[in-house]
């Protein structure tokens, strides 16, 4: 068949192929495993790096010779920036190549992981981990590569496993960060990161096959900066709103500024030829129901990640505690993270089967009940460890709903864009989650009681359930999806090779024949 353009609307595809249907399919099939190692490991490396700076502050306070306030800002400015480039990567990958922009993401992750690793002061470190924000449009343009390259029958089981890789790899992060912290330094978790980042990027560029889908346009550099603005100030004023308190003029500030700038980015984007984001897109109900579940989730999921290490690292004289060290917390929740791994892909035979408002919703009912196991008791390893395992069922669930869902509801032209907004409102999410249950523990110390109260924890607990269920309750009003294509359980979890689509076709007349 010979290689020519093909004009759909605004999109084009670029058409190849050297022999039978059923040829292709099969070589497609036996690279489909590999190609999706590759994404995974380029969205394990930025996972791991949004939580394994976290049990790392105190050591890089002391080393940069810092205080622990002004620290968190290595923490803030990485997931500022990843809010922020994350949309931005998800639409230049539609626009340029989705691989191409994938390795430029992880080129620049592996460089910042790099600078922060070699830098001497705060400020040099700060500047490596935004730099690495960059790593945020890697989930964005793994689900468009997916979309445009996986097997229909494969999609929703990749798309699955590696958004619930955010979960699985924020869970790893804490052990790593442990481990690296009490064993060697802190400077490790960066050179870690930079590893992995160069051996994805390589991997990438000389195996992956770059997508034939693109969406012709200009950059949008209002909509880049009025997005950038619109969203860092808010996010910076939610990091800090602990220290600054969340009544503060700065605080409530920032956040009017920034909601502000956001209502004047739509404004800008409905008028804009060649949008950053298509409002359009984003209104459709299944897009914006999907991402209002999502911001709760991200809300609840933080909130675990929060409050389980420092439950474990609390001294054993505060009633509660259990005395441990940063890499015994991450071995607690080691259990919790591995059964992400079979929860991300059972959503993805959900998704097959009944689509993805199934999974979703029970994620966040399994996740809120795992919540509330934690709540009505944490005073035991054991209980603990049951109680993780059960929220990260429910996230794992729950996470590999939400781009599925996307995925169905947008054009493939699209999907860079969608998925990375969704990624972006993920981020919101979670910061908002961890800031919000760091107030209510903050809130409970006193100057005789310097620590927490385990009333606090058991509140917190509840809040974060709370999230979660609203979130639940919230996929009742996403409308099912008209796109999905239901495929045989075996196939969805890769164990069996797909049918060439001549029998697939043949397979579908006789099933509406029946």
């Amino acid at each position: 068949m010979m290689s020519r353009n093909r004009t759909l609307g605004s999109t084009y595809v670029i058409p190849f192929g050297d022999g039978t249907m059923a040829g292709t399919n099969n070589r497609r099939s036996a690279s489909t495993g590999g190609n999706l190692a590759i994404l995974g490991l380029a969205a394990l490396a930025f996972s791991l790096a949004q939580t394994s700076v976290a049990p790392a502050l105190g050591d890089m306070a002391s080393s940069l010779h810092t205080n622990s306030q002004n620290v968190t800002w290595a923490l803030s400015g990485y997931l500022v920036s990843a809010a922020v480039l994350t949309p931005v990567f998800g639409r230049l990958g539609d626009m340029f190549g989705k691989r191409r922009l994938l390795v430029i993401s992880l080129v620049l992750f592996a460089l910042g992981g790099a600078w922060a690793a070699l830098g001497n002061s705060l400020a040099v470190v700060v500047a490596g981990r935004v730099v690495m924000g960059a790593g945020g449009g890697i989930f964005p343009l793994c689900f468009g590569i997916i979309r445009d390259e996986f097997p229909e029958q494969r999609r929703t089981g990749a798309v699955g496993l590696i958004s619930a890789t955010a979960g699985i790899g924020g869970g790893l992060g804490l052990l790593m960060g442990g481990l690296l912290v009490d064993h060697s330094s802190y400077r490790w978790i960066f050179i870690a990161g930079t590893v992995m980042a160069v051996l994805a990027a390589v991997a990438a560029q000389f195996l992956l096959p770059e997508s034939k889908v693109r969406t012709p346009g200009r950059i949008d550099l209002l909509g880049t900066v009025l997005l950038g603005a619109g969203i860092t100030a808010p996010l910076v004023a939610i990091s800090q709103a602990t220290s600054w308190g969340w009544t503060s003029g700065r605080t409530l500030g920032l956040i009017a500024a920034g909601l502000a700038v956001l209502v004047v980015f739509v404004l800008v984007e409905r008028r804009t030829a060649e949008p950053l984001v298509d409002m359009t897109v984003l209104a459709r109900r299944p897009v914006l129901m999907t991402n209002v579940a999502t911001l709760l989730v991200g809300f609840g999921m933080f909130g675990v990640f929060l409050l389980v290490p420092q439950l474990v690292e609390t001294p054993k004289a505060s009633g509660y505690g259990f005395g441990g060290d940063a890499t015994r917390a991450g071995l607690l929740m080691l259990p919790g993270c591995l059964m992400m791994l079979v929860a991300g892909p059972l959503s993805g035979v959900l998704t097959a089967r009944f689509g993805g408002k199934v999974p979703l919703a029970l994620g966040g009912v399994v996740t809120a009940a795992g919540m509330g196991l934690l709540a009505a008791e944490h005073g035991s390893q054991g209980a603990v460890l049951g109680g993780t395992m059960v929220v990260f069922v429910g996230i794992g669930l729950a996470f590999a709903a939400m781009p599925n869902l996307i995925v169905d509801a947008v054009e493939a032209a699209k999907t860079g864009e969608a998925t990375g907004v969704n990624t972006l409102v993920r981020s919101v999410g979670s910061s908002l989650g961890s800031q919000v249950i760091a107030s209510i523990l903050a809130h409970s110390i006193t100057a005789p009681n310097p620590l927490p109260t385990e009333h606090a924890y058991t509140v917190s607990f509840v809040v974060a359930g709370a999230g979660a269920l609203v979130a639940a309750v919230a996929t009742a009003f996403i409308p099912r999806s008209r796109r999905h294509v239901q495929v045989p359980i075996l196939e969805e979890v890769g164990a069996a090779a797909p049918l060439p689509e001549p029998a697939l076709a043949a397979d579908d007349e006789g099933r509406r024949h029946t």
